[in-house]
């Protein structure tokens, strides 16, 4: 056992020698310098790509939303209403857009 002891010491140790001699590492801490790399890559590219998602999905917004909304076709299969809804007048649905959603005469004023 005393053996296996001294091996595993003076390895220990060479490899601290080792280490000392060598200096620093250009992963062993903040003093290496590696937090500014990524505090750069944080400002110069990651906030850039976010804004640019953010452009393209207000673009795509836009887009989908420009448009008149479409004409409306009295379908006897749709819109139908059985029975009063037990809010409001009774016609509307809970989440009604008066923009977007057509009763059953035809859209709002």
């Amino acid at each position: 056992m005393s053996l296996v002891n001294q091996i595993l010491r003076r390895a220990i140790s060479q490899s601290a020698i080792r280490r000392a001699v060598s200096g620093p590492s250009a992963v062993s801490g903040h003093e290496a310098g590696g937090y500014k790399i990524w505090k750069k890559l944080s400002f110069l590219v990651a906030m850039p790509a976010v804004g640019l998602c953010m452009l393209n999905a207000y673009l795509k917004h836009q887009e989908e939303h420009g448009h008149p909304r479409a004409e409306f076709i009295p379908y006897e299969h749709l819109r139908l209403r059985n029975k009063r809804f037990p809010w409001g007048e009774g016609s509307k649905s809970l989440f009604h857009n008066p923009e977007v959603n057509a009763l059953k005469d035809g859209y709002e004023e």
